[in-house]
């Protein structure tokens, strides 16, 4: 086990791709909050997923004390059924793809609850990596038959996606035992001590009024979550408070940029091409690479730290799920406060991490 706030040296090479220099870096750990090993999402567009569940599993930790791995692909087979629903009602004029975003992990909690790895892997065509080409294929071509032909179809299409995702996934546990105990789902999440309702969504541009709601509009937000709205310095300041709180965080970003590497285990936005010397990020700039498409949501991952390098500038601690072969950290991202101003699109958070006077500016 961690010791959340204990301190920890971390270094290694980072080589700078813009200025070609080498330079070793030396981390000093701030907040480290528990949490579960880095997976693999595998050949699968399932980062909110594992993002989210990593998220999960630490906030059981922080309620019980007590490390669990949740199925991923549990919330997974749920919402490739809400989403299919959605396109057919939608009559294809809706976005039908691998990608989500965190709260629909949280809504499938809300409805299906909960459920452990080792109950429901939901690999039973590989259960050591998880590959979806075959499966979406699948049900891509079930539901845009459907829609082209629905006076020729039955209402059966329900029953058609569920065998589909029996088939590659498994079928769902009504009943299972962890530890020696007996749990339905939705017990097994009152044993977690998971309400969704506790978890909100923040977000910072400039399109929509501060301090008030909206339907972010992203292609995966295809089931229309809402996203309050802060200042970018209040947005920013939130995630710290809710690390120095021991609160982890669900992060949704732009991962397309070149100095965003896994290889490295880093991401910074660098200016003239001298790595320690950073971009300045305002509201403004971040709402053009926002309408321009230069920040696109690409990539969900799970805020569990803050560190500082030697020079005093601060790193955000993020876990991956692009396992830990060939990956700096560790499979984890040391991303800087520019980084993070500029290209994340959002975060989920318990909202007690959130500090008194937003919450009260949220009205929460």
């Amino acid at each position: 086990m961690k010791n959340i706030l204990a301190p920890l040296i971390l270094s290694f090479l980072f080589v700078s791709s813009f200025a070609q220099e080498k330079e070793t870096n030396q981390f000093t750990t701030i907040y480290d909050i528990e949490t579960t090993a880095v997976k693999s999402q595998g050949k699968t567009g399932t980062c909110w997923s594992f993002s989210a569940s990593s998220f999960i599993e630490s906030e059981i930790f922080r309620k019980t004390n007590v490390l669990v791995n949740i199925s991923e692909m549990y919330s997974v087979r749920n919402t490739y059924e809400k989403k299919a629903e959605n396109y057919i009602l939608r009559q294809g004029k809706a976005q039908f793809s691998e990608g989500s975003l965190a709260h629909d992990v949280m809504n499938t909690i809300n409805e299906n609850g909960l459920v452990p790895e080792v109950t429901y892997s939901g690999g039973i065509t590989n259960v050591n990596m998880h590959d979806h080409a075959e499966l979406f294929a699948t049900l891509d071509t079930l539901v845009n038959n459907y829609i082209k032909t629905p006076k020729e179809q039955s209402e059966s299409w329900s029953n058609a996606t569920n065998t589909v995702l029996d088939t590659y996934f498994g079928e769902e546990p009504e009943v299972f035992t962890y530890n020696n105990k007996q749990f339905t789902p939705k017990s097994f999440q009152s044993e977690m001590k998971i309400n969704p309702d506790d978890y909100v969504s923040l977000t910072s541009y400039t399109h929509h009024p501060y301090y008030e709601t909206f339907i972010l509009e992203i292609p995966d937000n295809f089931s229309n979550g809402s996203f309050y709205n802060l200042p970018l310095d209040e947005y920013i300041n939130t995630i710290e408070h809710a690390l120095n709180k021991g609160y982890s965080i669900v992060l949704d970003t732009d991962v397309s940029e070149k100095t965003f590497s896994s290889k490295t285990g880093m991401a910074n936005l660098p200016k003239d091409g001298v790595a320690r010397k950073e971009k300045v990020v305002t509201s403004e700039n971040r709402q053009e690479e926002f309408l321009n498409y230069n920040t696109t949501d690409d990539h969900l991952m799970h805020i569990t730290g803050l560190l500082k390098d030697q020079h005093g500038n601060k790193f955000y601690k993020v876990k991956n799920s692009w396992g830990t072969n060939n990956k700096g950290n560790e499979g984890f991202v040391y991303m800087s406060i520019p980084y993070m101003q500029m290209k994340s699109i959002s975060i989920l958070l318990h909202k007690d991490g959130i500090s008194e006077e937003i919450k009260g500016k949220l009205k929460l």
